[in-house]
């Protein structure tokens, strides 16, 4: 993948808690910037959002991809029973304020924990794929998921509730070989601004 000098551009994966500690902010300032949007609510200052956020990130379960050193992109691997988000009610108050950070501690709990993988040996869910946007289009995503496709141990991965107006997201996910499975229409789409939460899965050997 280049740069568009021509150059390539040299993508190197880790997951985050061999990266460790010092690495924590600016993993979680690419969360924010992928989902940023879906968190405007609770603030629209990313520093903000940040800072609210880094704490409650499992970084064993989120893999890294580095350009130039610098987390580019993300995403998270988790078996049944596991979490890539473990967030603190008092921590997200201190950050977000009262009210705000005590409806960010049901929402995350609600949406953000309680994967859905299936139980058995082999399978998995990806979650929480991100890119920093200076390193879109520079395939840094996509080397996150290859990275997790060609982990050993696993055979079944799903990818839940993909917003269906993602268009960029679906089509990475497809070309990768993922198939939809499930397709939840949401309600009142007119504020919303999208139909659907569309769920794919892939079945490798």
């Amino acid at each position: 993948m280049g740069d568009g000098t021509g150059e390539p551009v040299v993508i190197e994966v880790r997951r985050g808690d061999a990266l460790g500690e010092g690495y924590r902010r600016a993993i979680a300032e690419v969360f924010v910037e992928g989902f940023g949007e879906d968190l405007a609510y609770f603030a629209k200052d990313p520093a903000r959002l940040a800072g609210a956020v880094e704490h409650m990130l499992v970084l064993e379960r989120f893999h890294v991809a580095l350009v130039d050193g610098r987390p580019a992109a993300l995403a998270s691997l988790t078996e049944v029973g596991q979490e890539a988000i473990d967030h603190d009610a008092r921590t997200l108050r201190g950050h977000l304020g009262l009210v705000k950070g005590t409806i960010a501690d049901r929402v995350f709990r609600t949406h953000f924990q309680g994967g859905s993988a299936g139980s058995g040996p082999g399978r998995a869910e990806i979650g929480f794929v991100a890119s920093a946007r200076r390193f879109r289009g520079r395939g840094a995503a996509k080397a996150v998921l290859h990275h997790l496709l060609a982990l050993p141990g696993y055979n079944e991965y799903t990818l839940e509730d993909i917003k269906d107006t993602n268009t960029p997201a679906l089509g990475l996910y497809e070309h990768l070989g993922f198939r939809e499975y499930k397709r939840r229409d949401v309600g009142r789409s007119r504020w919303s601004g999208f139909h659907a939460y569309v769920s794919m899965k892939l079945t490798q050997g």
